[in-house]
């Protein structure tokens, strides 16, 4: 497809821009030093947060300047509809007039000091390129802005995911901290049973290893919090050396994990499927461009000049021979070996292909929210299960504790309920975690999150 605005050099062009855009932005705009309290966030809630990330996140700032660098070329083109004016001024000085030889006689043919001062215009009437501009700008600009959205959408799932993956790291910490409370309460029964002489030296010991094993758990969970706390600071580009401490409540996240399961999915609203369709107008645009190569490009230009011609430098300006024109250009190539003919019959595959493209993305719709919904329907019911087990595995936890103070349960029985109680918690945070991340994925593959 053509480059309407820009050519084979445009990546050095584009970055000449992008360059230029930045020196006027920081002059019109003077960037004065930040406090740090204006960089951090007071509420660290998820719709902060993603706020944060459209606001900061390099690649959404790169994504508008995009934005602005697109509309400056659209303008920088469609400034050819004006008429150009231009200004030249020529000095000569001749060490060796021309001669030539009239009716025998040599003649001098000049004099030895010409200048000229000349004003000239010109307008286009008809071009091809300047033409396609005007038609193609909204659609140029409306697919920059769609690419913005784009980016947005991905940062937006990306981090909601990555709050979410904290926020769960986080809870299994507190259910490690609650399991430590619970085996440091075990070992004191264990020793106090043992130093009664109910039980041997065994019970205290696994409930010692037990206690060492949570432990060293809640530090392996303290390291992968600081590690995925990180990834989400680099998202949203926080400060490396500021605190991001999120808080969420569970109860809330779990009523936030439904989502419609009825509603097909409408691929209409994806903003891929929108970034074809515009892609699609401007192939058509690049048809009917390819077309227009068969009428001859017009342009009307015009031209005031003073001569000034002298021997004497001293005496050039005293006398002008003025002179103008107005005229009216017209270019046509008449045979170009079947160039033209062949660049129509390009374009016109090329949208047919833009055409199966469309075709091809919304069998792609299909299949990606399939497998999405699918995904969250599995977790979500994964999820209730666990939700359920989390109860019991409490209930026969304190059950079977009672117990062994009683003497009627072995220790080994209390280490297994709760090793049950610990793992049913932690699963039961993973497996939330999992559903509100595929909720999320069906959420983007039916088009609903839109930025």
């Amino acid at each position: 497809m053509r480059d309407f605005f820009g050519g084979p050099g445009k990546n050095i062009v584009s970055k000449r821009i992008t360059v230029v855009f930045a020196l006027i932005m920081a002059i019109s705009n003077p960037v004065f030093p930040q406090s740090v309290s204006d960089s951090l966030l007071k509420e660290p809630t998820l719709q902060n947060i993603i706020q944060y990330a459209l606001r900061k996140q390099p690649v959404v700032q790169q994504a508008l300047m995009a934005e602005a660098i697109t509309d400056l070329q659209i303008k920088s083109k469609l400034a050819d509809w004006y008429p150009q004016v231009n200004f030249n001024y020529l000095y000569q000085h001749n060490f060796q007039v021309q001669t030539s030889i009239i009716g025998g006689n040599p003649v001098r043919l000049g004099v030895n000091n010409t200048s000229a001062i000349q004003f000239s215009a010109s307008q286009t009437i008809f071009n091809r390129d300047v033409l396609l501009a005007k038609q193609t700008k909204d659609f140029v600009l409306r697919q920059t802005r769609q690419q913005t959205s784009d980016t947005k959408i991905d940062l937006v799932a990306n981090v909601s995911k990555a709050f979410y993956n904290v926020l769960t790291t986080k809870q299994q910490i507190k259910v490690t901290e609650e399991n430590i409370l619970r085996l440091q309460q075990s070992l004191k029964d264990a020793r106090a049973q043992f130093d009664a002489g109910i039980v041997d030296k065994t019970d205290y010991k696994r409930a010692t290893i037990a206690l060492n094993n949570a432990e060293a758990e809640k530090r392996g969970n303290e390291e992968a919090l600081l590690a995925k706390t990180e990834y989400l600071k680099s998202l949203i580009n926080y400060p490396l050396d500021a605190e991001l401490n999120i808080e969420y409540d569970s109860a809330r996240m779990e009523n936030e994990i439904t989502v419609d399961t009825i509603q097909p999915a409408d691929y209409t609203k994806r903003i891929e499927y929108q970034i074809l369709e515009t892609q699609m107008r401007l192939q058509e645009a690049n048809v009917q461009y390819n077309k227009w190569s068969f009428i001859p490009s017009i342009s009307a230009n015009g031209a005031y000049s003073m001569n000034f011609l002298n021997n004497s430098f001293s005496k050039l300006y005293s006398q002008s021979f003025p002179n103008s024109y107005v005229g009216l250009t017209l270019s046509f190539p008449i045979f170009e070996g079947s160039k033209r003919k062949y660049n129509i019959q390009q374009s016109l595959w090329e949208l047919k292909r833009t055409g199966l493209d469309i075709v091809n993305f919304k069998n792609q719709v299909n299949s990606e929210y399939s497998a999405a919904l699918a995904n969250y329907k599995a977790s979500l019911s994964e999820f209730l299960a666990l939700k359920e087990n989390v109860g019991l595995a409490r209930e026969v936890y304190d059950v079977i504790r009672l117990q062994y103070r009683s003497g009627i349960k072995t220790y080994l029985e209390v280490i297994a309920a709760e090793t049950d109680l610990r793992t049913a918690q932690v699963n039961y945070f993973n497996a939330l975690y999992q559903v509100v991340s595929n909720k999320i994925d069906v959420e983007k593959s039916k088009g609903e999150i839109s930025y």
